[in-house]
């Protein structure tokens, strides 16, 4: 692993997701509106937010709030995976690179072509129209490199998604892995568990156990930023 940076990247939370239907809460149909927690990792003269889950003009407002930035300042976007509650306010960033887990970016890219193809031929205009706009914003993200700025770096966390990726923060003190659904709460940390939705559950759990593991901080895809357990008072 890469050793830190000289200045540590600081890491901000900027808004706290939330499952539409938490499992260890016993909830089977969505209940509330799920987005997923949006993060600002700065490092040097880059500012990256990851998993823009709420619409551009609240994060826009929350940006101002938390951090005294505008969706103009950001210069860099990282998508843990392409659900849709992760980038819901991803076109507010639209001078920014966008970045995607290279594996997420296929495997979900096809599908949604083929997808295309059957609406189209169903005359089905809505949809069709609906999977344009996706896979045309799927196509700008890039595949995120190994490291994308100092003391910054991919973390693979397939399972959930076919590709999805975490984000790792390393810091002198401490290394803060920004999972998205790889870990989706502290609860579901505390209890060891993945999500049940997740399209490979025993690579799913890996990915999770790694992040515990290596982790000694974590910013969940539902959640705000907790102690690894086992790693010191939360």
């Amino acid at each position: 692993m890469p050793a830190p940076s000289t200045t540590d990247p600081s890491v901000s939370v900027i808004s706290i997701g939330a499952l539409a239907a938490n499992p260890l809460w016993n909830e089977r149909v969505p209940v509330r509106t799920g987005h997923a927690t949006t993060t600002l990792i700065i490092s040097g003269n880059r500012r990256i937010l990851v998993d823009p889950g709420l619409p551009g003009p609240i994060l826009a407002a929350k940006l101002g709030e938390r951090v005294n930035l505008t969706p103009g300042d950001i210069t860099d976007v990282v998508l843990t995976c392409f659900k849709p509650d992760m980038r819901r306010g991803l076109d507010a960033f639209a001078g920014a690179g966008w970045w995607i887990g290279e594996q997420e970016r296929e495997g979900i890219g096809v599908p949604m072509i083929a997808e295309l193809q059957r609406a189209e031929a169903a005359g089905d205009a809505e949809l069709a129209g609906l999977l344009r706009r996706d896979i045309a914003m799927l196509q700008r993200c890039r595949p995120m490199p190994d490291s994308l700025a100092p003391g910054v770096d991919c973390f693979p966390m397939p399972g959930v998604t076919p590709g999805s990726i975490g984000v790792l923060v390393l810091q002198r003190g401490a290394t803060i892995c920004v999972a998205g659904d790889g870990v989706a709460t502290r609860q579901h940390a505390d209890q060891g568990k993945v999500l049940p939705s997740c399209v490979d559950f025993e690579s799913a759990q890996a990915s999770f156990s790694e992040a515990i593991e290596i982790a000694d901080q974590i910013i969940p895809g539902r959640d705000n930023l907790f102690v690894t357990p086992g790693r010191g008072p939360a």
